[in-house]
């Protein structure tokens, strides 16, 4: 498979390029809702215009009223999100609630797929119960009550979880904690009684949740999948989100470059731009370098989830490993290259260091990953 888009994908990159580019700039979304310390974090208007432009429902199947289509062009959209640090739940809802809800009954696809598709809905998924992402271990517990289930626990860092219309949960509802079976999701309703939210503000400015638990009644129809078989959906849904994550992570390193590569060009020292200083030069090449490799193991890891390649787990891996190392250093070098202005909040290049550190926690870091690489290759 070449590891570069086709004409459609093509057409898709233009259209979303152009309209992050337009509607979803910094000083118009990131900044505006940053400085009026929006509960939110991000703006339901332009999350309707992604809806009406039918991204919203990219992962979501034609039967079910979306585009169904794959995780490459799933990828097209966070990358120009990335890239314009283009806060909005598209990660959560699109990509991680959207795979859940794929494999849920036809009566849950019927109640919340609607909404996905017309941007009127937002998601988010629970899955953590700790500081770091360990998705291996889960506490969180479903007890048979009746016909349904009672759901007691708490969950972490659960990103839009107060502004979610429907939390997709992972808890166990048998064995113990460390189990790989044994584990059920779980559509939450936003407005169950017993779940309450703790929100936190994190570092790139999105809001995330402590969403605790308190017996929360649940009906029998609140399942997605298999009850005690829902390892499998699980980590379909990891993989979905977190190439999705890599994916935006490409952009938030294309943005920093791309910022820093125009400062090198128009900020003068010494009576010369100091883009003419070969040294600079060498770290823009070898930062431009970097950067397209990482995109290139992010579409190689698309292309075989989409293809449902058995591959697909040991290559997702791999890109959101080499995504946070090649992210990271695209951050750094350009706040060095931008010098003491790099440090301030007024200047942009700040914005993309924030964000590259929450999206390198997001559903495991680098040393995460770089572990499950080294187990799934038999080292």
């Amino acid at each position: 498979m070449p590891l570069y888009h086709n004409e459609d994908q093509a057409m898709l990159a233009e259209t979303a390029s152009q309209f992050m580019a337009d509607e979803g700039a910094i000083a118009k979304q990131l900044r505006h809702w940053r400085d009026r310390e929006c509960k939110d974090g991000f703006g339901h208007a332009l999350w309707k215009q992604m809806g009406e432009l039918g991204f919203t429902g990219i992962l979501v199947s034609e039967e079910d009223g979306g585009l169904g289509m794959g995780h490459v062009e799933a990828g097209i959209v966070l990358e120009e999100i990335g890239r314009n640090l283009t806060p909005s739940p598209f990660l959560t809802s699109s990509v991680l609630a959207a795979t859940a809800l794929g494999h849920a009954s036809a009566d849950l696809r019927g109640r919340y797929l609607p909404g996905l598709v017309s941007g009127d809905s937002v998601f988010a998924v629970a899955v953590d119960e700790g500081p770091k992402h360990r998705p291996e271990r889960i506490a969180c517990k479903a007890e048979r009550s009746g016909n349904g289930f009672k759901l007691s626990g708490k969950k972490d860092f659960v990103v839009h979880g107060a502004s979610a219309d429907m939390i997709v949960v992972a808890a166990r509802t048998s064995g113990s904690d460390g189990d790989a079976d044994g584990v059920t999701l779980f559509a939450v309703p936003k407005d169950a009684a017993g779940m309450s939210h703790d929100a936190v503000r994190l570092v790139d400015s999105s809001i995330a949740t402590h969403t605790t638990f308190d017996n929360v009644e649940l009906d029998g129809d609140a399942v997605i999948g298999e009850v005690d078989g829902g390892r499998e959906v699980l980590n379909t849904l990891l993989m979905a989100g977190r190439v999705g994550a890599a994916a935006e992570g490409v952009g938030v390193a294309r943005g920093a470059m791309d910022m820093t590569v125009e400062y090198l060009r128009q900020r003068k020292q010494f009576g010369r731009l100091i883009g003419e200083f070969q040294a600079l030069q060498h770290r823009a090449a070898h930062l431009y370098s970097e950067v397209e490799i990482a995109r290139a193991a992010v579409i190689k890891a698309q292309q075989l989830l989409d293809a449902g390649s058995e591959k697909a787990e040991l290559m997702v891996s791999v890109a959101k490993a080499k995504v946070a190392k090649t992210a990271g250093l695209s951050v750094r070098e350009g706040v060095q290259m931008h010098g003491g202005i790099g440090m301030t909040d007024e200047y942009d290049i700040g914005l993309y260091m924030k964000r590259d550190r929450a999206l390198q926690e997001f559903l495991g870091d680098a040393y995460y990953h770089a572990n499950r690489v080294a187990e799934l290759s038999g080292y």
